[in-house]
């Protein structure tokens, strides 16, 4: 099995009144990510989203009618590729496999989003309170459901018992970590920028050493 970074698409069949109201939500989005991730939900302003995502301001308000509304559409638009990545594990899968699979789309997911990244930490720091209409029982029964598939996999053998929750939290927290303190690792090791090569090398690093604290042989690229 594969995991992708969850993208956008646009149906042929749908309509073009539609077509152009996802068209502008999207652009909408994009730039509101950029703004919210370098000056947080206090210092920025629709105005600046608008000029930056080329809709007159009242097309904005069209859309999200204030700033909160848009800045929840943007946590939940970053959760939800996240966890549309999750969703392909299955019990029947080969854990080793699944899981260097996993651990490559989030990486490709900070490479290619690391805005997205940082807002969703940002907003976890600061106390999540615009998240809390998101991790509600569904949330946390889907993630239960997450973690039984890691337990059914030690149940039967397949990998070392670890406690799956903490597990997925490593697998969160590592695979996020490069798009977050991106400034911290170029830093400390002299990058200007991670570039994909480096990225890639770092996720082979992840796999080799969660995988191997499961018990698990990586397997061959």
């Amino acid at each position: 099995m594969t995991f992708e970074v969850p993208a956008h698409s646009t149906p042929t069949t749908i309509k073009p009144a539609s077509r152009i109201r996802q068209k502008n939500e999207e652009a909408i989005i994009k730039a509101a990510e950029d703004e919210f991730a370098r000056h947080g939900f206090k210092g920025t302003s629709m105005n600046t989203i608008a000029l930056n995502a080329g809709l007159p301001k009242a097309n904005l308000h069209y859309y999200f009618t204030n700033k909160l509304g848009l800045y929840v559409a943007v946590l939940s638009n970053i959760l939800e590729q996240w966890d549309n990545t999750f969703n392909g594990l299955s019990v029947e899968d080969d854990p080793a496999e699944a899981l260097s699979n996993y651990i490559r789309a989030k990486m490709e997911f900070s490479r290619r989003q690391p805005l997205a990244s940082r807002i969703f930490a940002m907003e976890v720091i600061s106390g999540g309170e615009c998240l809390t209409e998101y991790f509600t029982q569904d949330y946390r029964d889907w993630f239960s459901s997450r973690a039984a598939v890691f337990q059914s996999w030690i149940d039967a053998g397949k990998m070392d018992p670890v406690d799956p929750v903490n597990l997925i939290f490593l697998l969160w927290g590592s695979t996020q970590h490069y798009a977050d303190f991106a400034t911290q690792i170029c830093r400390v090791t002299g990058r200007t920028r991670l570039t994909k090569q480096d990225m890639e090398a770092a996720g082979d690093n992840l796999i080799r050493i969660i995988l191997k604290g499961c018990g698990l042989t990586p397997p061959t690229a």
